[in-house]
């Protein structure tokens, strides 16, 4: 069960700008990487599922965060239908992310008050998602889009709340333009968490990497 509200998830999301995005099959380098980017500043954790027994994973990972980050709030990516919602619910996700937006989803979510955030493309399924009680809409993929569409959806409809994943980097210029057009936050996955880091198990670097990002993020918001 989710230890935090659609609302307050979609504040701290506002707060901090940054949903860093992960997965890996090892729960005990999970654990490493979500602690690196939880003593960084970040508050949140998309954990996309994308392998066989991802859920396992991420049920020890949510139950590492209850007990040893307070505040951390977990959440899931890449839910492809209702029945993976629901189950990552019951493993106590407060957040689901879908790549694409999917009304079966939006049922079983709202009827936990979690929130959801759908993969968009387009400025009809953004208003579909919304009329679905969706808070904040995922752009994806972010780098087909780019600032400028987030800028032309904001002027017809300036209450949308957007995320763009893909195409984000933890560069001023890259968040400049992203914050510039109007995005609530950005999701950051392989740019923030590389190849790299998970290979050589730089947490330090990591969690390095991860305040810088949400430095350059409120300096731009403020």
């Amino acid at each position: 069960m989710a230890q935090f509200t659609r609302l307050e998830v979609a504040q701290v999301m506002k707060d901090t700008g940054m949903v860093p995005l992960f997965f890996h099959s090892d729960i005990e380098l999970s654990k490493k990487v979500l602690k690196a980017c939880y003593d960084g500043g970040a508050r949140l954790m998309e954990f996309t599922a994308r392998g066989d027994f991802a859920h396992e994973v991420f049920g020890e990972l949510t139950k590492y965060a209850i007990k040893e980050l307070p505040g951390m709030i977990m959440g899931v990516g890449s839910v492809t239908d209702a029945a993976a919602a629901s189950l990552y619910m019951a493993l106590g996700a407060n957040f689901i992310v879908t790549p694409v937006l999917r009304e079966d989803i939006a049922i079983v979510c709202n009827r936990r008050k979690v929130l959801w955030s759908p993969g968009c493309g387009s400025l009809t399924e953004i208003a579909r998602a919304e009329e679905l009680g969706c808070e904040i809409v995922k752009l994806f993929p972010g780098d087909l889009y780019g600032p400028k569409f987030v800028k032309g959806i904001k002027g017809p409809q300036p209450w949308t709340s957007i995320m763009p994943t893909g195409g984000v980097s933890p560069t001023e210029e890259n968040l400049k333009g992203w914050f510039d057009a109007g995005v609530t936050c950005v999701g950051m996955g392989s740019q923030l968490i590389s190849k790299d880091i998970i290979a050589n198990k730089d947490f330090d670097t990591l969690k390095q990497e991860v305040e810088k990002a949400l430095l350059i993020i409120q300096k731009i918001k403020n």
